[in-house]
């Protein structure tokens, strides 16, 4: 007989995590996180790893938030392989007792984070090594991925990848890039609900120009006429600053019950229940609900998974740099990443597995149900066998279904979206501001002033935070 377990990590950290972003205390995100550890317990490693990863990132921890990163990049390797007993548990109750694998989005953006990291501590070149690790994560992704138009490729990291090799002088490499998030841009604009960012067209006119590269420059100024960019050689004595904006949350993933009837009784068993029971909470309702359908024992649940979203109410940040002396130097955010929509394709994807899967697995806990069933009401006399079955039955189907739940985990520390500000300054010192402008006639947020001294050349990354 199976028991009741793996029904998923609490969200009540989570909640407490959002509330301290808001307030623009990361701190005391990363505290509330590294509290939680014991709670995600051994299946959920890769869970914690990420989530800590990403709470020590905002909080400005970067070289701890790569020990977690890169014990969750390990993790992700060592989870190719599981066990059979595993496997067979999570067919016996359901799929929560599994280690959690994250999706192939996630995958990357542990290196995302990771080369983020060595980017906002100025260790350019170990942030590149990250970007080399993106290409291979995603060719690698390419070349097994069975979704042709599927999550194949991330438009975003290779952005990212092109702006750190310019950064570090790799032209090649960096118009090699450029020109695949163009590519992916392009190819997955429906799905992804990502527009092809302006700034990368002009990257794609600046590269080729420098590297002389009269073909591909040509062409691009032909499909980019309105496109105003900046030659590579005007940019030698100039800073850059590159203003990295996380906003509004990840879509968070609920139970979907599904209820098939086998019998007409069971049938107006779930329209009853479903117009009178009036639990206070969810875990009341489950409760109810394998009673009642304890008690019919005609009745299969199947949970699968759904997507609540979240979506930013953010629609762009204007960074704005004072010098000294001088006129202030502005730009606009551009939306490189939409992670809603990566989560939805990802689910979408996987759906018609799992579906398949918890169907088997609802067909065979009934199946055991119905067993123990009848054997309890052959191993008494015959005048108890009523009401042994009854008890038995009320126990194993409503473990059954009490014991059914889909796997709602996810990388919940992550942002809806992401935008990107780039703006070219002469060096000096600089105080920069940045204010987040929301949809409606909401209040635009202003962050808090910060202090930046920037040299020629230097490339410096800001990461921003907005829960909005």
């Amino acid at each position: 007989m199976w028991v009741l377990s793996g029904c998923g990590l609490s969200s009540n950290h989570y909640l407490l995590i959002d509330q301290s972003l808001a307030a623009h205390d990361a701190r005391r995100a990363d505290a509330i996180m590294a509290q939680a550890e014991s709670e995600y317990g051994p299946r959920n490693r890769l869970l914690y790893s990420m989530d800590r990863g990403m709470t020590l990132h905002l909080a400005g921890e970067y070289m701890q938030s790569n020990v977690q990163l890169e014990s969750a990049a390990q993790e992700v390797e060592r989870l190719y392989t599981r066990t059979i007993r595993t496997e067979t548990a999570a067919f016996l109750t359901n799929d929560n007792v599994l280690p959690y694998e994250g999706d192939p989005y996630e995958h990357v953006m542990i290196n995302i984070i990771k080369a983020l990291n060595y980017a906002a501590m100025g260790q350019l070149m170990e942030a590149v090594v990250e970007a080399r690790q993106i290409d291979h994560r995603l060719n690698v992704l390419s070349d097994t991925a069975k979704e042709k138009d599927g999550y194949r490729e991330d438009a975003f990291a290779r952005y990212l990848t092109g702006v750190l090799y310019e950064a570090t002088g790799d032209l090649n490499n960096a118009f090699i890039a450029y020109r695949k998030a163009y590519d992916i841009y392009d190819a997955t604009k429906m799905w992804a609900r990502t527009p092809m960012p302006p700034m990368l067209r002009a990257d794609l006119l600046r590269t080729t120009d420098a590297l002389h590269m009269t073909t591909e420059f040509e062409e691009y100024k032909r499909l980019f006429p309105d496109t105003h960019w900046m030659p590579r050689a005007d940019q030698q004595n100039l800073a850059q600053v590159v203003v990295i904006g996380y906003n509004g949350r990840a879509p968070r993933k609920e139970d979907a019950f599904l209820d098939i009837p086998i019998s007409l009784s069971a049938l107006q068993l779930v329209l009853l229940n479903r117009g009178v029971i009036h639990a206070s909470n969810r875990q009341e309702r489950r409760v109810a609900d394998s009673v009642l359908y304890g008690l019919n024992g005609r009745l299969v649940r199947v949970a699968l998974p759904k997507l609540i979203l979240q979506k930013t109410q953010v629609v762009h940040e204007t960074v704005t740099l004072v010098p000294r002396g001088g006129e202030p130097i502005s730009a606009t955010s551009e939306l490189v990443y939409n992670g809603t929509a990566l989560a939805e394709r990802s689910l979408s994807d996987r759906l018609p597995g799992i579906t398949t899967k918890a169907l088997a697995r609802a067909a065979v806990k009934f199946a055991a149900a119905e067993a123990a069933t009848r054997g309890s009401q052959h191993a008494v006399n015959k005048g108890d066998a009523p009401w042994v079955g009854l008890l038995v039955g009320l126990l194993a189907h409503g473990l059954a279904v009490a014991s059914e739940s889909a796997d709602t985990r996810s990388w919940r520390t992550l942002p809806d979206e992401i935008q990107i500000s780039r703006l070219w300054v002469p060096p000096g010192e600089y105080e920069s501001r940045i204010q987040a402008m929301v949809r409606g006639n909401g209040m635009p947020q202003v962050d808090a002033p910060r202090p930046l001294v920037l040299r020629a050349g230097q490339t410096l990354f800001v990461i921003e935070r907005v829960m909005l």
